[in-house]
């Protein structure tokens, strides 16, 4: 589905950017399949986020290529482009204009489709949508963002994006503001997504453990580099690069952690 090749991204601080280089990304290489769930795992500053969001086309990279079957993406119109790969973030109350009530936001993205398509048409897409993640219609429809739960509104991100119907989701930490009961909802709604919808994830985490329960393989990150790559059993079981070891230094609390979170 996505194939990344020598991947790198340069942020240059300063006035008119003369200033120090930070390299952000660098050389990053990996593919996508369809339905897998790939999770990107690395500490805060890894470079996790700055690869979501040229895999989103919100920044160019300095050098390298995105290939979405095949086709480098910067070749793609922005609209087909974004019917094809959607993303679910972290914070779900920045990413909602807390002027408009969702039903709104809900229904613009809309916009995005080729074709026109009835008010009616639209309204039982989205309850259709809502429901099929448990959100009930009437408790959300009508209200401002911040009249929600962030639980609610993580959801209401999902919604926005499975109305669209992509083929690739990226989940940037998307249970970083939800409690643990919410938490274990959205991670399985993912992984039905992937495991009957057919959909290709990639889940960016700093906690091995999620990754453990929604992956089926693993990209670890550090300093901007994939340092480890693996299926996620053999990244928990048999790690190799020192970083990787250090993640997860501690497996029994990790498998404490992991019973605790998740079930």
């Amino acid at each position: 589905m996505l194939r990344v090749e020598n991947l790198t991204k340069i942020f240059r601080t300063g006035f008119l950017g003369k200033g120090e280089e930070i390299i952000a990304v660098n050389e990053v290489s990996f593919l996508l399949r369809k339905g897998e769930i790939l999770s990107l795992i690395g500490e805060s500053g890894s470079g996790k986020t700055t690869v979501a969001r040229l895999i989103l086309k919100l920044l160019r990279p300095t050098s390298g290529h995105i290939y979405y079957k095949d086709t480098d993406i910067w070749d793609i119109p922005s609209k087909t482009y974004w019917r094809k790969i959607q993303a679910i973030f972290q914070d779900p109350y920045a990413s909602f204009n807390s002027f408009y009530k969702v039903d709104r936001i809900l229904k613009n993205v809309f916009k995005l489709f080729p074709d026109k398509i009835s008010e009616e048409e639209k309204d039982r897409k989205i309850y259709e949508v809502l429901e099929r993640i448990g959100l009930d219609p009437k408790e959300v429809l009508g209200k401002h963002p911040f009249e929600l739960s962030g639980g609610q509104m993580q959801r209401l991100l999902l919604a926005r994006c499975l109305i669209i119907d992509p083929e690739v989701i990226i989940a940037d930490e998307p249970t970083s503001m939800i409690d643990a009961s919410m938490r274990v909802i959205l991670l399985n709604i993912l992984k039905e997504l992937s495991n009957k919808a057919g959909k290709s994830i990639i889940f960016i985490t700093h906690d091995i453990s999620q990754a453990f329960y929604v992956s089926d393989r693993v990209l670890v990150m550090y300093r901007g580099r994939i340092v480890e790559s693996d299926s996620v059993e053999h990244i928990l079981f048999s790690p190799q690069h020192p970083y990787t070891k250090r993640l997860i230094s501690d497996v029994p609390k990790l498998h404490e952690k992991f019973k605790f979170t998740l079930t």
